[in-house]
């Protein structure tokens, strides 16, 4: 990390979360040189990743926390995480899709960004299985009335989930019925070994049938979920056509990404070939 006395408090925090992660714990002193910052401010960045439970303050700094596989955070607790990432890879991966496509989006704060990238793409239909996607798009018609080209949305039923995703039977069997041109799909976890994972059970069966669905799979995902692993894989990398993430993932990350996947896109780098189709 580099100073910068200009960060917002989102930039800082996120610097703050990687150097954690990285490095296994930091010191308050070590992040105030490093940040060009007070000590107050570090202190006060701290309070609020630890209130969002992503580290732990412990006497002079912080260290991560440990997750169980099986831990599952609410989707207001994710939702203040990486928020930059987020809107930067939302932007690119609506670039994937055309007007009058029929798409999926799953559950997850990233989803929930792309959403809100896609209101002005005419004719879609959009299945979805997330409570707050589906919101995004039925606030959207509430707001400016009928409109013609306006997305036709068809949400799962099904059991709600900390995240605000359907999931279950209910969900698994709607969905196994329908079929669409590109699933984009939020994750907890990627990982070589573990492929796609969650800690929610019935949420991975129901991510299951979301792929088998899908002509073609896109990941969205910042780089945080990058060797994390869930309870439950319900995907191999292989399986999936693209994988849209942000600047922070690793070289050696992308590498192996490369070596899985058809397509890697960074958002806000060009890509080797641009005229490549999804």
């Amino acid at each position: 990390m580099s100073e910068n006395q200009n960060l917002l408090a989102e930039q800082r925090r996120s610097l703050i979360l990687d150097e954690v992660r990285r490095r296994g714990g930091v010191r308050v002193n070590e992040l105030t040189r490093k940040l060009g910052v007070s000590d107050m401010t570090v202190r006060r960045d701290l309070d609020a990743l630890a209130r969002q439970g992503v580290l732990e303050k412990v006497h002079g700094g912080a260290v991560p926390v440990v997750e169980a596989s099986t831990h599952e955070p609410g989707f207001e607790a994710k939702s203040g995480l990486e928020l930059t990432a987020k809107e930067d890879i939302a932007r690119a991966a609506a670039k994937l899709v055309a007007p009058g496509a029929a798409i999926a989006l799953s559950g997850g704060t990233t989803t929930y960004a792309l959403a809100q990238q896609l209101l002005d793409v005419p004719d879609l239909t959009v299945v979805t299985n997330s409570v707050r996607v589906a919101d995004v798009f039925h606030a959207a018609q509430r707001t400016s009335g009928p409109r013609q080209g306006a997305a036709t949305v068809v949400l799962t039923g099904g059991v709600r989930t900390p995240s605000d995703s359907l999931v279950g039977p209910v969900a698994d069997q709607a969905i196994a019925a329908l079929h669409f041109d590109l699933l984009f799909l939020g994750v907890h976890g990627i990982s070589v070994e573990a492929g796609l994972s969650t800690p929610n059970l019935a949420e991975a069966e129901t991510n299951r049938r979301l792929v088998q669905s899908a002509r073609r799979v896109v990941v969205v995902a910042d780089h945080t979920k990058w060797g994390k692993v869930g309870l439950s894989s319900f995907a191999a990398l292989e399986q999936i056509d693209t994988l849209v993430t942000d600047a922070g993932l690793p070289q050696e990350a992308r590498g192996v990404v490369t070596d899985h996947l058809r397509r890697l896109v960074v958002a806000g780098e060009p890509e080797p070939d641009e005229d490549e189709d999804v």
